[in-house]
């Protein structure tokens, strides 16, 4: 997809989940229209590879589950950015087991939970209070169509996706008239990484459902999370932008 050549000129963003998939995608295209972005995820390795295909200015290698990490790393970022931080692109996510609810394991259930819903917590209640210093800032939290219609076998990313867009229409009304709106993206199934932690069953499922009959590209939610960060997205927040095929209905 074209890039918006200086769309992002003079713009600083974070991207969580950015050594791969929708996240290393939506860095990449805010770099090359005039950005400057730093990474966090888990894999030091994959991190830095990342950076080095892409351009990112730094890279912070953490678990977003994990507060004083997630804190630590928006001060980080801070500083390596310039004093600001004017976007942050919240992408982080697990799928965790795929089984009935009566045998989902617990600890997938908290796991699943605690990066995919309480890390997109940490990440907005780090970096938000840089956001309203400079009076300007985008959010843009990675939810699913699940957490919409969710998905069987797949309880606790469905609760964790709908927590995601419940907290960032909380979070958008409190920012309203502050310079910073935050809205989710709700994608159906796409190619990526993510894919891998499934059974081929799970991805035919998810497939069927979408009426374009077929997966969709991570390019084309990347392009809309990319709209969602930028100045043009000024009077949405608190809202759902969809890149599904078609599949929800609201």
């Amino acid at each position: 997809m074209s890039a918006y050549e200086g769309r992002f000129a003079g713009r600083t963003a974070v991207v969580t989940g950015g050594a791969s998939g929708l996240g290393k995608a939506s860095a990449a295209r805010i770099i090359a229209e005039g950005g400057k972005v730093v990474l966090w995820d888990l894999n030091a390795e994959t991190l830095k590879t990342a950076a080095e295909e892409i351009g990112a200015t730094g890279v912070v290698a953490l678990d977003v589950a994990d507060p004083d990490a997630v804190a630590a790393a928006a001060a980080e970022s801070h500083k390596t950015l310039g004093g600001r931080i004017d976007i942050l692109v919240a992408s982080a996510g697990i799928t965790g087991a795929t089984v009935p609810v009566q045998e989902f394991p617990v600890d997938s259930w908290k796991r699943v939970v605690d990066i995919n819903l309480n890390g997109v917590f940490y990440c907005c209640r780090a970096v938000t209070p840089y956001m309203l210093d400079n009076g300007y800032g985008r959010i843009v939290n990675v939810a699913s169509v699940a957490g919409k219609e969710g998905n069987p076998n797949a309880s606790a990313y469905s609760a964790s996706k709908a927590g995601v867009i419940g907290f960032t229409k909380s979070l958008g009304k409190e920012l309203a008239g502050k310079g910073v709106v935050a809205n989710s993206l709700t994608p159906a199934t796409f190619e990526s990484p993510i894919l891998e932690q499934l059974p081929q069953s799970q991805v035919d499922y998810m497939r069927s459902k979408i009426p374009m009959g077929r997966l969709g590209e991570v390019e084309e939610s990347a392009a809309m999370i990319c709209f969602m960060a930028s100045e043009e997205c000024s009077f949405t927040t608190a809202s759902t932008f969809d890149t599904s095929g078609g599949r929800t209905t609201y």
